[in-house]
């Protein structure tokens, strides 16, 4: 087992919190839907699952492939990443067996509720879109979302008869997607970053996740209004650990869509040089936060490379190290489904972004090359 500590890991995809817990030194014990190549090599043990990309996590299957993975091992606590946010009684479950790095299941459960949400952003002056939970009786310029859903493939628009699932509605307002992550204790909070999102559609996800860039392109003045209608709301919330939070932005106005209780898909490019987001995480969730700073580096975007085509079996491929998340050779990927993450590191974030889709590009056309 060696002298370092061990962590329980589990999410839809666990790689970036496993490399983060590496720069930790702690040894990442993981548990998520893919077993891809990099977090085999990176986990301490693993274990695939069957739930949690076509049908919620089953907790029975959680609790027992983590005992398992904890068994002869004393795991400090259980980090939980995207896939647990409409589960509060699986993390309430989780909380009851293991030490909890991160939200509990009242605290997610109060910040994913939309009509709760809502109301909070109310109470204290944040700018947040129109909700219902009935379908609106004229439907144009709503859409339709999946309560606790992430990655934005749960997203319609509300006269989109596909919508379906935990659906409540919210108005559609015009900006671009940008996200805060904070590092949070108890209600008092300190920003790492904001990045710029962009969506990826297909035709059947008109707001699938497409990637990030950080840092954001922010006037100081829509920043600092940002980040104090942050702190009104995160001080009636005692949020732990990394946090994120989802705004569109149009000029100087913003609107908070939704907070991401948990570690999310921006880890990789606001990881410091030195030290690890995972490390600061599980401070914040021990002590209160230090008055350093969590973040600097050069700017970094990830984007989601998705198949374009049925690959019936993944080649055997010499993955460049700008790709994480690599699949086995061997298995079978459908069209619309993620093949790996592309990272880019720039001057810049238009040049990070702009490096990121080139790369994009280059995966998908490795994908389609012949091979004997």
């Amino acid at each position: 087992m060696g002298d370092a500590r061990a962590v329980l890991i589990a999410a839809i995809s666990g790689r970036a919190l496993a490399a983060s817990a590496r720069r930790a030194h702690l040894r990442p014990l993981v548990a998520d839907c893919f077993g891809d190549q990099d977090t085999l090599a990176l986990a301490d043990n693993h274990v695939t699952l069957s739930s949690g990309l076509e049908r919620p996590f089953d907790q029975q299957e959680i609790l027992a492939v983590l005992e398992r993975l904890a068994s002869g091992d004393r795991p400090i606590g259980v980090v939980c990443g995207t896939g647990f946010e409409d589960q509060p009684d699986l993390l309430e479950s989780l909380a009851a067996r293991w030490r909890l790095l991160g939200n509990g299941a009242k605290t997610v459960g109060h910040i994913k509720d939309p009509v709760a949400f809502s109301g909070l952003c109310l109470a204290v002056g944040v700018p947040h879109p129109e909700i219902s939970v009935t379908r609106p009786r004229d439907p144009t310029g709503w859409l339709a979302k999946r309560r606790g859903g992430a990655g934005g493939s749960h997203v319609r628009r509300a006269d989109d008869p596909i919508a379906a699932g935990a659906i409540y509605y919210q108005r559609e307002v015009a900006g671009r997607p940008v996200s805060a992550l904070v590092l949070a204790h108890r209600g008092v909070a300190k920003l790492v970053g904001f990045s710029e999102q962009w969506s990826a559609p297909d035709r059947q996800h008109p707001f699938r996740y497409g990637g990030a860039v950080q840092p954001a392109e922010l006037t100081h003045g829509t920043q600092a209004a940002m980040v104090e209608s942050l702190a009104r709301l995160l001080a009636r919330v005692p949020l732990e650990g990394l946090n994120s939070a989802d705004f569109l932005v149009d000029g100087d106005r913003f609107w908070l869509l939704e907070i991401n209780p948990r570690p999310g898909g921006t880890l990789d490019i606001f990881e410091p040089h030195e030290g690890s987001l995972l490390g600061l995480h599980i401070a914040a969730c021990e002590r209160p936060l230090d008055d350093g700073p969590t973040w600097c580096g050069e700017a970094a975007a990830a984007a989601i490379a998705y198949a374009d085509h049925d690959i019936a079996v993944m080649p055997a491929i010499d993955w460049p190290t700008w790709t994480r998340d690599r699949p086995r050779s061997g298995i079978t990927v459908k069209a619309g489904q993620p093949v790996c993450t592309v990272h880019a590191q720039a001057v810049s974030a238009a040049a990070a972004r702009l490096l990121v889709a080139a790369r994009v590009s280059s995966v998908l056309a490795e994908l389609k090359r012949p091979r004997p």
